[in-house]
């Protein structure tokens, strides 16, 4: 493969990256704009309820689901951005950790959030990430994966503490199962070491 040849492969890359990560983004967008001008918030009643069966179609609807439009602003950055990383070593990759992370942390908050409460945002998934991309290094030992992980230590690491009981109305459970998520999906892709 020549030059022009690596950099035209570079670039389709990054429009896919573009794509995926920016399609997901205006969903939600569009999602959050339809259930407070339409639904005026009924649709937050499609997360995650923990301990009642239907509640748990909840973990393929809440993290596209948020309590206004500050809450969704304040997730959007992190999701573009963790989610950026994570493709850098392969775009597959982020279909296969934001699907672990969305699985563990939304089954988290169903068995151990407290009853009759209603779970919506990506920010479980967002905390995948986060582990993904902070246990990565560990686990893949590589030079790029370890440089990564420091990196997201250095920028993102204050929001560990999201894994803790802090505030109320904060999903702490979807944050904890989310991180352990996203931890399980950097043991799962990363290249068996000797």
């Amino acid at each position: 493969m020549s030059r022009r040849d690596d950099a035209k492969a570079i670039v389709n890359e990054l429009k896919t990256q573009v794509l995926i990560l920016g399609g997901l983004v205006a969903l939600m967008w569009i999602v959050e704009f339809f259930d407070l001008m339409v639904f005026r918030g009924q649709l937050d009643y499609f997360g995650i309820i923990p301990g009642v069966p239907i509640g748990l179609r909840g973990i393929l609807f809440a993290p596209f689901l948020h309590g206004n439009f500050l809450h969704l602003a304040a997730n959007t950055i992190p999701f573009v951005t963790l989610g950026w990383l994570i493709m850098l070593r392969e775009t597959s990759d982020f279909f296969v950790v934001s699907a672990i992370s969305m699985i563990i942390s939304g089954l988290g908050v169903w068995l151990f959030a407290p009853p009759r409460s209603i779970h919506i945002g990506a920010s479980g998934v967002i905390f995948g990430y986060l582990g993904y991309l902070l246990f990565r290094g560990y686990f893949q030992r590589s030079p790029g994966a370890i440089f990564l992980s420091l990196f997201v230590a250095l920028v993102y690491g204050s929001m560990i503490w999201g894994v803790f009981p802090s505030q109320i109305g904060i999903s702490w459970q979807g944050h904890l199962f989310g991180f352990i998520g996203g931890a399980i999906a950097a043991r799962l892709l990363s290249p068996q070491k000797r």
